[in-house]
């Protein structure tokens, strides 16, 4: 079944769920609030979805659901391609993008996961999973082991501390405050950024759709039996206008009213 949902297509049913229904189905799943898929760009949410269909596969106090930064969010699609190794779920993780926050990657991702998750026992739930219960035990897990790394991290600082004492006291910490501001302003302006990619490849598409259709009309009007017909050369008059501010519309009316017996059998 893994191998099955792994390879399906993108014209499968899968990939038409929409934000808010798959939204909706994350949100009620584990008890989260997202409002966008690109939240859910940590990983975190990935794996918890796989901890809940395949309870004690997912080493949940390995996965941080604080991740900010690419670094972390990189460290928790490991565990979730370890988690994959392990089930042999061929799916490829496009981690570049998807830690970029990008929505369609996550979307398409997201939506993969769910018909995933539809698939091991029928899409029915475990009721017993408490996905609350899950994430804060992870995160007490994690803090644990990490907390020797940290107070070594502190007793390092404060040794190190007397080599920076010409610099005046506090300078250490100004400089890490304006970094994490400069991180998250770095942060949200890629989201920005991602946002009006998508915004112009869907603007550039619709271009391309109406200009094949223009191309097409123009192509049907140079026919050696209908370039000479006035319904034509109004259809011209408005592909050909090079004025962008007076419509030929008017003109084209004027060429087919002035045109001799186009309207003859209406008059009869």
């Amino acid at each position: 079944m893994a191998a099955a949902v792994a390879s399906i297509g993108i014209m499968d049913g899968a990939y038409f769920v929409g934000r808010g229904e798959l939204l909706h189905w994350i949100n009620a799943t584990l008890q989260l609030s997202l409002a966008k898929v690109e939240e859910a760009a940590s990983g975190a949410v990935q794996c918890q979805l796989m901890d809940m269909v395949h309870p004690g596969v997912v080493p949940m106090h390995k996965v941080n659901f604080d991740a900010k930064n690419e670094y972390d969010m990189i460290q928790n699609y490991k565990v979730l391609q370890d988690v994959f190794n392990k089930l042999r779920i061929g799916k490829n993780i496009e981690v570049n993008k998807l830690v970029k926050g990008r929505p369609l990657d996550n979307l398409e991702f997201l939506q993969w996961l769910k018909r995933y998750c539809d698939s091991v026992n029928g899409g029915i739930m475990n009721e017993n999973y408490n996905p609350v219960e899950r994430r804060s035990k992870g995160c007490k897990e994690r803090g644990s082991k990490g907390s020797n790394k940290s107070s070594k991290s502190l007793q390092a600082n404060r040794l190190s501390g007397g080599d920076s004492a010409d610099a005046g006291p506090g300078v250490g910490k100004v400089y890490t405050f304006a970094e994490d501001q400069y991180i998250e302003q770095i942060q949200q302006l890629s989201v920005k950024i991602a946002d009006l990619k998508v915004s112009v490849d869907r603007m550039e598409k619709e271009r391309d759709f109406y200009f094949s259709k223009l191309r097409d009309i123009e192509i049907l009007c140079q026919r050696p039996e209908l370039e000479h017909l006035p319904m034509t050369k109004a259809v011209q008059k408005i592909l050909y206008a090079a004025d962008e501010k007076d419509s030929p519309l008017s003109d084209a009316n004027d060429i087919i009213t002035k045109s001799p017996g186009l309207f003859s059998d209406e008059a009869e």
